[in-house]
């Protein structure tokens, strides 16, 4: 019978086998396997998974906030890969190519919200890591089209964060700012999205505010080297009002919090895919022209467009880093907010 560590000391010229972290039933613990080298199919790419970031969202499958579409899974939707095996009808990547799979694994092109350019709300989607397998593997099937060039000034590592909690913040982001100019912006929940975040809005020249858990020092601490202006606990009030906030975290009483925060004409995005209960609160919170809006998964264009962005910026991860088998110990530190900024996990082999 073949081990896991037979795989994982073969020659990757020698495979036929992938090592994967999988997930059986919401609730229960990741379990490594072996399990056949998977071929590309129409469409598709092979990737040599060389870091995959542990997001937020990860949990939200693995706990079954997110209701189980695929049993079982493999996680994982931040994934830095070197494509090793190209499919039939690919023609803009090719081997040795280093890409980056998102959230975002495919939409069907076909209905009115890809029709209209917003294929983040596809009528038909799939997502990694939820839907297909993901990239808490060493080996990782993917739709090429959806697949991002990597900047090469960014190490694996690195940009594995970049590719869902960079974005989805880049995306909240220009939300906050559509309407008008934004000075003050507040990040509630200051995890792997508001670090990256900050450090954006802040190459831009505004003044960013971190609300952390109460007594999470390490995050305070993180956001204020980070050039954060201001760092607390999330029910505190800020120093002034806010012209913007972000709410990262998956906490529905954090709204009327934030709308509290907020100045006249100010915005409240909400930039989870997952969030507990909004509790209800006084109309006069979101009067005189507060809004309250949502971010949806991502697009393509959001990543052309943010990672040059971020390069320029010289947006960097604070990342704590795991090998593939300690997969459930990266998503408990997680869980328990036992780091600050990302976390990501590295295959041995690589």
């Amino acid at each position: 019978m073949t081990t896991v560590k037979d795989v994982r000391d073969a020659p990757w010229s020698d495979r036929r086998l992938m090592i994967a972290m999988s997930l059986s039933a919401p609730g229960s613990q990741l379990v490594e396997e072996v399990r056949p080298d998977p071929t590309p199919g129409p469409g598709e790419i092979r990737l040599r998974v060389r870091a995959s970031g542990v997001c937020r969202t990860d949990l939200h499958v693995v706990d079954g906030d997110l209701p189980p579409r695929h049993r079982p899974i493999i996680p994982g939707h931040e994934v830095v890969g070197v494509v090793d095996a190209v499919g039939p009808q690919v023609a803009s990547i090719r081997v040795g190519d280093r890409v980056g799979a998102m959230w975002l694994a495919k939409s069907c092109g076909r209905c009115r919200y890809c029709r209209e350019g917003e294929e983040n709300l596809c009528d038909d989607p799939a997502f990694n890591g939820w839907t297909r397998d993901g990239g808490y593997a060493d080996t990782m099937i993917a739709w090429a089209d959806f697949c991002l060039p990597i900047p090469p000034s960014l190490s694996d590592v690195e940009v594995a964060p970049l590719l869902c909690a960079g974005l989805i913040g880049f995306r909240a982001w220009r939300k906050a700012c559509a309407d008008r100019p934004v000075r003050h912006l507040g990040l509630y929940g200051f995890g792997a999205a508001a670090h990256l975040l900050a450090q954006l809005a802040i190459f831009e020249g505004q003044s960013v505010y971190a609300f952390t858990r109460d007594g999470d020092t390490a995050a305070q601490d993180l956001a204020l080297a980070l050039g954060c202006v201001w760092a607390g606990g999330s029910g505190a009030a800020p120093p002034m009002p806010l012209d913007a906030a972000v709410i990262f975290a998956p906490v529905g009483d954090l709204v009327p919090i934030a709308l509290r925060a907020v100045r006249k004409g100010g915005v409240v995005v909400c930039g989870g895919i997952h969030m507990t209960d909004i509790p209800a609160f006084p109309y006069a919170l979101l009067w005189e022209e507060r809004r309250l809006v949502s971010v949806a998964n991502l697009t393509r264009q959001d990543g052309r467009d943010y990672l040059p962005r971020a390069v320029l910026a010289g947006v960097r991860a604070h990342v704590t880093t795991y090998p593939l088998s300690q997969a459930n110990q990266a998503l408990d530190d997680l869980r328990r907010g036992a780091f600050s900024g990302a976390g990501v996990l590295v295959p041995g082999r690589i």
